[in-house]
């Protein structure tokens, strides 16, 4: 139905094409102004007439076709009521289709998702959950739209902390120990590290010593190094598995540290390094930015050195359209600097290929992490606790449940209420934990999105003989409650067209709770398992399209379904 009113715009005004006709036309706040509605204000100055009359000179030049009801001119702009049945009908063989939302935009390329990337021998708290859930949002949203996209774990596991876990093992830790408690303990000895060179500034100098050891190759320091490295992946994989999600390339810096020496070379080449108090560096002051740090004053590697070469290696092997690095605002200089420097060694396409997607801080209870001081919770620890909490409001509610049953659904409902808590505020926003507010089942939740579900799976169960299909009476969903509910339902596709150009999968959640609530409107008002097999037929198919596209705006956050809750 858009797509034939822009049609008819189109037709009518010359000084606009089809694409700006689209951007322009609305969907009026309330039903009394129509069902779309195209504001004049921007072709007075083409057209040197009052808004107003352009209007209605617009409106007198379209012939109102069998789909649309009227056309009414109210101030500047021209109001569409289509004709209701028409409409559904438009909207339902639409949507029906299984692969409704999708798109072949992406084919034939290829994204690579750097994102997750918990640096190794810490722990991962709730801090990390943010990049993981935001990256993993977006892979699924790229591929929904047919894109090749390549899940990349940029692992924290280089560097001179390294080195800082090193002195501080050999100093106050012991292999019992860490055996045992595994990253609890490498924490533990990390702060301690802090703690005492805090006292003693010759522990730096050691920490310093030990991860150039690595970067040259000693056996000892290496081997301690992978220790660590193991450990902390597999409590890693644990966490990823709770929440279900996969990657595709655990490539961490560690990965780039033998490209570091090609990218100076090439630096050098360029003519882009320059010596400053024994280090190597990049100036970019003609471009506003600090300079970046290649080699320290020892001849080690830095991250954005790894990081360039990271880029490097992604553009050869996979050949991206976009690479996209889903970290904290705070790194917003740091990739800001990588990218500069890879566009000035004369890659043309850094410019539009690299892109930085930051997010806000996450705070329990007001109070920001921190790993140095050892303020952190283990994003485990949050999962199993939702876990927790939803169980208890399952047995409650629903106790008749089986056992089995109540596992699952506690598992995957209280994973889903901290993702969704996450993804529905925009990115860019800090993120607090509110218990009361994550595990509810009502309001803007994870859960209620989730209990709308069942709940359309529960009405489909218990109606017989429902088979899905267009051959129903459009009359009966010209209600406002219906027709609000196809208006929900036909933005799907554009829904996941917007998260994707903005990169933000809060879009998607929020349309996910308007789209629950639109239904749950439409449910209060329409019985559902009536007599009148048209009536029932029309309805249960609404409920049966809601109730999958509910399931895909669902799996595009990361978050699974239960039938019965």
């Amino acid at each position: 139905m858009k797509d034939k009113i822009i049609t008819l715009l189109d037709n009518a005004i010359d000084v606009l094409d089809k694409n700006q006709i689209e951007q322009f036309l609305e969907q009026p706040p309330k039903p009394e102004l129509g069902d779309y509605a195209f504001p004049c204000f921007r072709l007075a100055k083409e057209l040197r007439k009052a808004p107003q009359q352009i209007a209605a000179d617009i409106k007198d030049s379209i012939a109102c076709p069998d789909y649309i009801e009227k056309i009414e001119v109210q101030g500047a702009y021209i109001n569409f009521f289509t004709k209701k049945d028409a409409y559904a009908k438009g909207v339902i063989e639409r949507s029906i289709e299984d692969s409704y939302g999708s798109s072949d935009e992406g084919n034939s390329k290829t994204i690579c998702i750097d994102y997750s990337s918990p640096n190794v021998a810490k722990n991962f708290h709730v801090g990390h959950l943010r990049t993981t859930v935001i990256g993993n949002s977006l892979y699924k949203i790229f591929t929904k739209l047919g894109y090749n996209v390549e899940r990349i774990n940029h692992l924290g596991d280089w560097g001179t902390q390294f080195g800082k876990l090193i002195v501080a093992y050999k100093n106050w830790g012991s292999e019992e120990a860490i055996k045992e408690k595994g990253i609890e303990e490498l924490m533990r000895i990390y702060v301690l590290f802090h703690e005492e060179a805090d006292k003693n500034p010759e522990l730096e100098d050691e920490a310093r010593a030990w991860f150039h050891k690595m970067e040259t190759g000693d056996e000892e320091a290496l081997k301690i190094w992978k220790w660590f490295f193991d450990i902390s992946l597999e409590e890693f994989k644990r966490t990823y598995k709770l929440m279900n999600m996969e990657f595709d390339h655990f490539t961490g810096e560690s990965f780039y540290r033998d490209m570091t020496d090609d990218v100076v070379s090439e630096l050098e080449d360029h003519g882009l390094l320059q010596d400053s108090e024994g280090a190597k560096i990049v100036d970019l002051s003609e471009y506003d930015m600090a300079p970046c740090l290649i080699l320290k004053n020892d001849g080690s590697s830095i991250y954005a050195t790894r990081d360039i070469a990271a880029v490097e290696y992604r553009k050869k092997t996979y050949n991206f359209t976009k690479c996209l690095y889903v970290t904290g605002q705070e790194q917003k200089l740091h990739f800001a600097q990588v990218f500069k420097v890879m566009e000035l060694l004369g890659n043309d396409w850094a410019k539009d290929s690299l892109i930085h997607i930051p997010y806000g801080l996450v705070s329990l209870g007001g109070e920001k992490l921190s790993t140095r001081g050892g303020n952190v919770i283990y994003a485990e620890d949050i999962l199993k606790e939702a876990i927790s909490k939803i169980k208890e409001i399952i047995n409650e509610k629903n106790p008749d449940l089986s056992d089995e049953e109540k596992e699952e659904a506690s598992r995957i409902v209280g994973v889903g209420a901290v993702i969704f808590n996450d993804l529905y505020n925009q990115r860019i926003k800090d993120v607090s934990f509110k218990w009361e507010h994550i595990t509810s089942f009502e309001g803007e939740t994870g859960p209620y999105v989730q209990y709308t579900y069942a709940r359309c799976s529960s009405i489909l169960r218990n109606v017989e003989d429902f088979a899905p299909s267009v051959d129903i009476d459009y009359n009966v969903l010209t209600d406002t409650a219906s027709v609000d509910l196809l208006k929900e339902i036909d933005k799907f596709p554009s829904i996941i067209s917007e998260a994707a150009d903005r990169y933000e999968p809060s879009v998607v959640a929020r349309y996910a709770v308007d789209l629950a609530q639109a239904f749950n409107r439409f449910y209060t008002d329409n019985r559902i398992a009536v007599d009148e097999k048209n009536v029932r037929d029309s309805r249960c198919l609404v409920t049966y399209i809601t109730r999958r596209i509910l399931k895909d705006s669902l799996d595009l956050l990361g978050i699974g379904c239960v039938e019965r809750m």
